[in-house]
C-alpha cells in the first residue's frame, strides 16, 4: 500500500501540539485585554489590537510580550 500524497506540514508543525479549545476561549492579550485569534498554520495566537503574535510551544501559549512576534504590515 502506498500513502496518498499529502502537502508538507508547515515548518515546526511536527513539534506542535494542539491547544485546548477551552483555553483559547478564555485567553486574552496581556497588553490590550482583548481577544485573540488562533492561527493554526503558524501555531500562534494573534492580537490584532497589539499587532503581536504569541507563540504556542508544546501546546502552551507563551503570553509574554517579549516573546511575541510583531505582525508585519
Amino acid at each position: 500500500m502506498t500513502k496518498p500524497d499529502l502537502p508538507d506540514p508547515p515548518a515546526g508543525a511536527a513539534a506542535a501540539r494542539p491547544v485546548d479549545p477551552r483555553l483559547l476561549e478564555i485567553l486574552v492579550c496581556p497588553l490590550t485585554r482583548q481577544g485573540l485569534r488562533y492561527d493554526p498554520v503558524r501555531n500562534e495566537l494573534i492580537s490584532e489590537a497589539a499587532g503581536l503574535a504569541y507563540p504556542i510551544r508544546d501546546g502552551i501559549p507563551i503570553m509574554l510580550p517579549d516573546e511575541a512576534r510583531p505582525l508585519g504590515p
